[in-house]
């Protein structure tokens, strides 16, 4: 998966959340079918708790995805950890947890690698903190092949490389000047663009590859867009659909 100017059928086929659109998104169940479906790499969130613990949760709050609500960052590990997080979902789901970042890489690794989004809305020294606690989590497992980090906060990346000099970090970007996004990728020393899905062409591609970077393009679940994404040359594609990506490598396949 390091190689640029791959061929289309072999972009990595990247799990949203998991399999947000499927299952209750980062959660085990979620991760789960991201590996039923043969995804490459599941992309999920990461926050620390009020405790100093990483756990895996998407919103600033524990309100849309839980039965309870708060601030993660001013919840302790156990009173996550006591929220339901899966009947909102759908009823079958009832019982599933957040699930810290420790469970996740157990779970995950090494059938599949992992995207981790470091989320962090606070001070500098809270993005620290994030981004040191996360980094101690792989370098537990020496997992750093394995993992590539991203986030839309600058601060959290700038921390993670001071802290994890042997992290892989993916330049996560939603705005249409890209030139900032390469000046990023460059002083963070990156190996990836993260795009976002509807900016994606191929003279963008063509540029990232040509500046050493991979292409890992979110979030796209429209089969035909995934199809072209992949002919346009990205490296990876983030769907909440995995098996939908899975789905085009076959069409790809059979030309």
């Amino acid at each position: 998966m390091n190689a640029l100017a791959i061929k289309p059928a072999d972009f990595v086929r990247v799990g949203h959340r998991g399999a947000a659109a499927e299952r209750p998104e980062n959660t085990h169940a979620a991760f789960a079918r991201a590996l039923e479906a043969s995804a490459d790499m599941i992309e999920c969130d990461l926050q620390l708790t009020a405790d100093g613990h990483v756990v895996i949760i998407h919103d600033y709050t524990a309100d849309r995805t839980t039965n309870g609500s708060g601030a993660i960052a001013d919840l302790s590990l156990e009173e996550i950890r006591s929220l339901e997080a899966g009947a909102w979902k759908d009823p079958a789901f009832a019982g599933e947890k957040v699930p810290t970042l420790e469970e996740t890489l157990a779970q995950v690794l090494p059938a599949a690698h992992l995207n981790l989004e470091l989320k962090c809305q606070g001070t500098r020294e809270e993005a620290r903190r994030l981004a040191l606690a996360a980094a101690e989590s792989v370098r537990r497992r020496e997992a750093w092949d394995s993992t590539i980090f991203s986030s839309f906060n600058p601060e959290a990346l700038i921390e993670l490389r001071e802290v994890a000099p042997e992290a892989r970090i993916g330049v996560l970007w939603h705005h249409e000047d890209y030139s900032l996004a390469f000046d990023a990728a460059s002083q963070l020393g990156a190996v990836s663009l993260h795009p976002y899905a509807g900016h994606v062409d191929a003279d963008l591609v063509s540029e990232a590859h040509g500046r050493g970077l991979q292409v890992f393009t979110w979030t796209e679940n429209e089969p035909a867009r995934i199809v072209e994404l992949a002919e346009m040359g990205c490296d990876g594609i983030i769907s909440d659909y995995p098996g939908r990506l899975l789905d085009a490598r076959a069409r790809l396949l059979a030309g």
